[in-house]
């Protein structure tokens, strides 16, 4: 059975967060969520995502201006566990174990406060060092933790878009270029 993990993004603001919340989607994508709810109204963070994706390929959505708390009770109501990544929960080494047996799991990443009902209904308060960090840091060193296979080697399918791993210099080929390439070596 493969793994639904999940990203719910907390007290984004709009004219504030805009930059981060689009790397917390991104970094959630590239690191193997099948998607992100974002509980503000910011129509543009979807938009701007879901380009991305079309471009850099995979499968990920992006559920605007969503309940907080309706989004963690439905998710619990259908199996799936909750971890809310704050510097107040247990230690992310401690927690690990417990994280990768879950089938169905929801990343909680905050931006302002976060209410204390979060902390109530999350079945984990993980910490990624007890010290302020970033949440887009937590959150891939989360996935990263948690995950069975190795996320950066992971293709995604339909992309436009792909990146050649190169030591030196940058090379991306387009969806065409492959295409093509593919023809040459069959």
């Amino acid at each position: 059975m493969k793994k639904e993990i999940v990203v719910l993004r907390l007290g984004h603001r709009p004219e504030r967060d805009k930059r981060i919340t689009t790397h917390v989607g991104l970094t959630a994508r590239a690191l193997g969520a099948s998607g992100m709810f974002l509980a503000s109204d910011d129509q543009k963070i979807t938009d701007n995502i879901e380009e991305m994706t079309g471009r850099w390929g995979g499968d990920f959505f992006v559920r605007n201006n969503v309940s907080m708390t309706k989004e963690i009770k439905d998710w619990q109501a259908q199996g799936g566990k909750v971890c809310h990544l704050s510097m107040y929960g247990i230690n992310l080494p401690d927690a690990v174990p417990e994280l990768k047996k879950q089938n169905k799991l929801m990343i909680i990443v905050g931006a302002e406060k976060v209410p204390g009902e979060i902390y109530e209904l999350a079945d984990w308060n993980v910490a990624v060092g007890n010290q302020p960090h970033s949440e887009v840091a937590a959150l891939a060193i989360t996935m990263d933790r948690i995950a069975e296979t190795d996320p950066l080697t992971v293709p995604f399918e339909n992309a436009e878009l792909t990146v050649v791993p190169m030591a030196k210099g940058k090379k991306v080929i387009h969806d065409d270029e492959l295409k093509e390439k593919n023809r040459q070596e069959h």
